[in-house]
């Protein structure tokens, strides 16, 4: 029985000269970039700064998780509901949305209540901000259909909350 043992492996000669050349292209082009002084590539936020785009509309808005599972969103302007979203509807977008925000907020020790700002932008831009943490989502590069249920929230009229008024003696009264 042979006991000897080899750590050699053989790696194809061709494999070696391949991925050194690769290691080197990837120096020389950061060289290049560095050296021509080559700016990076502009936040969206700068762009729109560079461009003088103005707010065409904004609104501050507050989601709040119900108890039955369903996703309250308040228009901190009126203290009215925007947005009621049922459990098990069809509102996953903005739901992941405002999961990873909020995932963020607990990273920092922030609680809920600090509203998220939504903001549309004379170059058709649309941004999801969190007036806490700073972080912004150019909600623009999820696609047509998901900027669209941002569009929708920003759009649409506060839904009047029912709150059932008491007959006082005075009203009672009015009504006889």
């Amino acid at each position: 029985m042979n006991t000897t043992h080899s750590d050699h492996v053989d790696v194809p000669r061709g494999a070696l000269i391949m991925a050194g050349a690769l290691v080197a292209m990837a120096i020389t082009a950061t060289s290049i970039v560095r050296i021509a002084q080559v700016p990076p590539s502009a936040s969206p936020a700068l762009l729109r700064a560079a461009d003088h785009a103005q707010i065409i509309k904004t609104r501050n808005l507050r989601f709040s998780d119900r108890p039955d599972g369903a996703v309250e969103i308040e228009d901190v302007g009126t203290g009215q509901t925007a947005l009621m979203l049922e459990r098990g509807s069809n509102s996953g977008f903005i739901r992941g949305v405002m999961r990873g925000l909020a995932r963020e907020r607990r990273l920092h020790g922030v609680g809920a209540d600090a509203p998220f700002t939504l903001t549309l932008w004379s170059d058709r831009q649309l941004s999801l901000t969190d007036t806490v943490t700073g972080r912004s989502i150019e909600l623009n590069a999820f696609g047509s259909t998901n900027r669209a249920t941002f569009v929708d929230l920003l759009m649409r009229p506060e839904r009047p909350q029912t709150v059932p008024i008491a007959a006082s003696p005075a009203t009672t009264a009015a009504h006889s």
